[in-house]
């Protein structure tokens, strides 16, 4: 369970993936749970026996306490959802996977979905960026949240500047309670780190409790997210009983690889990622140009073939292009025996990810006129009621 090898020293913080990920070794570093095949099917008695791919293919393979709340779930506690994004640049498909799995979470247990637009986060931690821009990225990324095809009626997007007033109350409580030594020792900061930076976990911890407050009785939370996020659910999970609410629960996925060599995708690397607004065009270069397995010569290739474990192309049809695992399968057998070229898979993976990007944008398009529906004034509502 390692990312391709780069020979990097691994790093995984909230704002900084790079090296060569080993996710076994991050489990233990963290403290989290393997996801069994057992709790993957039990996972999937909720929806007919439909597991999704990115548990059926160990995509998302790391959890806090999905056995609890699938076990509050059966007592007839409903469980709500919580996952975000900070707006650093435009939306990149790495950032859908955590989306879609926790559409289909949505879909299955029809629940309601609190998400944060962390725009002051990332104000606070990128020193290139001004609070106007951040904010406005926000903005432009809910879009794509919205174009995911999230219940209207049951999601709620929370954009921090913006609806500090449903935040702040509860962030104040959190931050009485998580000392200064605490934080420095998950998230890292230095003597140097502003002081803004040291209170936004208290922020990030708030809508793990909101669906507790609105409903005004105990609620059971479950965050879907890349496993770099986990060091804010370490520290809320150890506050939260403190302050009244369950601890959160966590669903744990992997990083879909950056084009290039090594690394995620990366907002901050324009040749990493494909990005939702590329057009196709754009998208199929950045494709054709990307690292792959295979050999220096189509001579060698077909002799040798090639090793689609560690190919940037082969990775985006098992995140999301190739649903079907026997075709995945496939793929992967003909790069290693040599019949499947780099260039006639690249051409493949460009034709079906220049057809996502025209739905998807045709679908953000509509967002614009819907995204009030979205808005977090139904949260202001229910705290009234």
């Amino acid at each position: 369970m390692s990312n391709r090898s780069n020979n990097e020293e691994m790093v995984v913080t909230p704002w900084e993936v790079k090296g060569d990920i080993d996710y076994m070794k991050l489990i233990k570093q963290f403290g989290t749970q393997f996801i069994t095949p057992e709790l993957r099917k039990r996972l999937a008695s909720y929806s007919n026996g439909e597991e999704h791919m990115f548990l059926r293919r160990g995509l998302y393979f790391s959890h806090r306490d999905l056995d609890w709340i699938l076990d509050m779930y059966d007592k007839g506690n409903k469980f709500a959802l919580y996952t975000g994004r900070g707006p650093s640049g435009k939306t990149h498909i790495g950032h859908l996977v955590a989306w879609h799995l926790t559409k289909f979470l949505q879909d299955i247990f029809d629940t309601e979905l609190y998400f944060q637009i962390t725009d002051d986060e990332k104000f606070l931690f990128k020193e290139h960026l001004g609070l106007d821009e951040t904010i406005q990225l926000g903005y432009d990324n809910a879009l794509d949240v919205i174009a995911i095809g999230f219940d209207p009626k049951k999601t709620y997007l929370i954009h921090d500047v913006r609806d500090i007033d449903l935040l702040y109350h509860t962030a104040l409580r959190v931050a009485k309670k998580v000392t200064y030594s605490t934080v420095r020792a998950v998230f890292g900061f230095r003597n140097d780190s502003n002081i803004g930076q040291i209170f936004f976990p208290a922020i990030e911890a708030v809508p793990a409790f909101l669906p507790s407050l609105v409903h005004k009785r105990k609620v059971p939370v479950l965050i879907p997210s890349a496993i770099d996020q986990d060091p804010f659910w370490r520290v809320t999970r150890d506050i939260a009983h403190k302050l009244g609410f369950y601890k959160p629960a966590a669903l744990q996925g992997m990083f879909l690889p950056g084009l290039l060599e090594g690394g995620k995708m990366s907002s901050s690397i324009e040749d990493s990622a494909i990005f939702t607004t590329d057009t196709p065009k754009a998208a199929k270069k950045k494709i054709m140009r990307a690292f792959t397995g295979g050999r220096v010569s189509v001579a060698e290739q077909r002799k040798l073939g090639g090793n689609p474990e560690i190919c940037t192309v082969f990775q985006y049809f098992k995140y999301l292009f190739e649903p079907d695992d026997r075709k995945l399968e496939q793929i992967a057998n003909e790069c290693r025996s040599g019949a499947r070229l780099c260039g006639e898979c690249k051409l493949e993976l460009a034709d079906r990810v220049g057809k996502f990007l025209i739905e998807h944008q045709e679908r953000r398009e509509k967002a614009k006129d819907i995204i009030d529906e979205f808005s977090s004034d139904k949260i202001r509502e229910k705290l009234r009621g």
